[in-house]
């Protein structure tokens, strides 16, 4: 799963050959099927993991953040920020994912679609906790942000655009919590 999971962030999915894979994990193709039936499968269990260790950095990072429930919502995109900083250089594993999942029925699209829905309800709740008019919409405004950042990381190269990309993000998102306060 290390290996795979590394493989497939920084080389993609449709380019990460099963023979790759064995080769860095240090394991025979008998082996890896036997835990996995497909390199579908595979992927679907790397994204799984992947979506369970970033559900728990975040909710940790916002809970450790602040006290104000605005600062909270804003947190989201420090927390961005040094991930992308620090070991994120490819953007959205799960945007990548999608776009090299073409299939809608894959087991990694339901995988992606899921951890997008976690992600807009989080940040519903986040809004709502901060007190903004409609939460629901400005959740899904502020993951409109952070897929677009997420693109934009993948897109410029290195650590000091990515914290430039994020730093943009988050004063659109000051402007959005903002308006949401006003209409409240």
């Amino acid at each position: 799963m290390d290996a795979a999971h590394a493989l497939f962030y920084e080389q993609g999915i449709v380019a990460t050959g099963v023979d790759t894979v064995v080769a860095a994990a240090g394991v025979s193709k008998p082996t890896l099927y036997a835990h996995f039936g497909s390199k579908s499968e595979l992927v679907a269990a790397v994204l799984e993991r992947r979506h369970a260790r970033r559900v728990a950095s975040l909710r940790a990072w916002v809970a450790d953040s602040s006290d104000d429930p605005r600062e909270r919502l804003l947190a989201v995109f420090d927390w961005l920020a040094e991930f992308y900083g620090r070991d994120g250089a490819r953007g959205c594993a799960f945007l990548n994912a999608a776009a090299e999942t073409p299939d809608s029925g894959a087991p990694a699209r339901e995988i992606i679609r899921r951890q997008k829905r976690w992600m807009r309800g989080y940040l519903a709740e986040l809004a709502g906790d901060a007190g903004l008019a409609d939460p629901q919409r400005v959740g899904s405004q502020l993951l409109l942000l952070i897929d677009g950042a997420s693109s934009r990381v993948l897109v410029e190269d290195g650590p000091d655009e990515a914290a430039e990309v994020t730093a943009q993000a988050r004063q659109a998102a000051t402007v959005l919590i903002e308006r949401a306060v006003e209409r409240y």
